[in-house]
């Protein structure tokens, strides 16, 4: 028998989630049955979606419910075995949540090869995150060799291989995000262009960084940025919508003027592709051409990324409400136990 520690959802957060909205539990794992293991959590993987989930509004995905414990992808040592496809020892990918440790049936885990990259990458840049940018740009995107791709939260798991990839397909590659620290690092990962959104000049600096337009914008922030983006987007722009941040701990509707007049105009008069996904959707179609892309250009230094590991469980709710802010810097991932 074993003991589990568990971070719940608590209620539902108003705005930008808070410690009262999370409790932490400890609960014995009950003994297991035949095609399930026993995990422990090595790393977790704090990402934006999670906050669409901890919301009862309507979404892609059911919200999670008071009491649930909060939703996350996991690296996992297995403990006990009683399924032909682990032994105790194997490390896996999970999606364990907010916990210490979990049973979970072998339709539910992936066996990882230790060696080929550090563990947390497969939380990132070789995992969901990855497979988002890899997906979404390149089945809705199709950056063609010469063109311009710009992508916001450029240092982030998703925006950097978006950048990347769009590097190693020919196109240009202008990277938004927030304070020097971040457009340095943008620099070093090789972006043609490297924008601070919270410079007074990025209006200018943006069309200075796209003086032919811009071909491909991946969207994952929205807001201020977005607003500056579409009048500079070309004809036939494709834009892959994967995400929101920036209204997630939203609690009304945006003050200002009506925008989608002008949003719907340009949509017509530049024949734009605005096209949101959620990655499982080319996950079948594309996990393949993944897994022989994306590990192999992190082998060649094609792709460099940047990871902010937290230590300890305890650690999340307050490391996801950063995150949320904009505070953390590459992928965040917390570390729930040792190696």
């Amino acid at each position: 028998m074993t003991d589990s520690t568990r971070i719940a959802l608590a209620s539902r957060p108003h705005g930008e989630p808070t410690a009262d909205d999370f409790r932490t539990e400890t609960r014995t794992l009950p003994a297991l049955a035949d095609g399930q293991v026993l995990l422990r959590t090595i790393y977790l993987s704090l990402d934006p979606y999670m906050r669409g989930r901890m919301s009862d509004a309507k979404s892609y995905a059911e919200p999670m419910e008071i009491g649930d414990t909060v939703v996350g992808g996991t690296v996992c040592e297995v403990m006990e075995s009683r399924s032909d496809r682990a032994q105790p020892g194997d490390i896996v990918l999970a999606y364990t949540g907010w916990q210490t440790h979990d049973i979970v049936s072998e339709r539910h885990f992936r066996v990882l090869d230790p060696d080929a990259a550090p563990l947390s990458a497969w939380l990132g840049v070789l995992g969901m995150p990855g497979f988002t940018a890899y997906a979404g740009l390149l089945k809705i995107g199709r950056p063609q060799p010469g063109e311009t791709v710009a992508v916001a939260a450029a240092t982030g798991p998703v925006g950097s291989a978006v950048g990347q990839i769009a590097r190693i397909k020919g196109a240009r590659a202008v990277g938004i995000a927030g304070g020097n620290q971040k457009v340095e690092w943008l620099r070093e990962a090789g972006f043609d262009a490297a924008l601070d959104h919270r410079s007074p000049s990025f209006a200018h600096d943006l069309a200075d960084a796209s003086e032919d337009g811009i071909d491909v914008y991946f969207e994952n922030v929205g807001g201020a940025v977005w607003n500056e983006v579409l009048p500079r987007l070309n004809k036939f722009a494709r834009v892959p919508v994967c995400g929101l941040v920036s209204q997630y701990n939203a609690t009304s509707a945006p003050t200002g003027p009506d925008l989608q007049p002008r949003l719907m105009s340009a949509v017509l008069t530049k024949s734009l592709l605005i096209r949101g996904f959620i990655q499982d959707e080319f996950w079948q179609e594309m996990r393949e051409d993944f897994f022989r892309d994306m590990p192999a250009w992190v082998r060649d230094g094609k792709i460099i990324y940047q990871e902010d590991i937290v230590d300890g469980l305890e650690n999340a709710p307050a490391a996801f409400a950063n995150m949320l802010r904009g505070g953390n810097f590459g992928k965040l991932v917390i570390r729930v136990g040792e190696e």
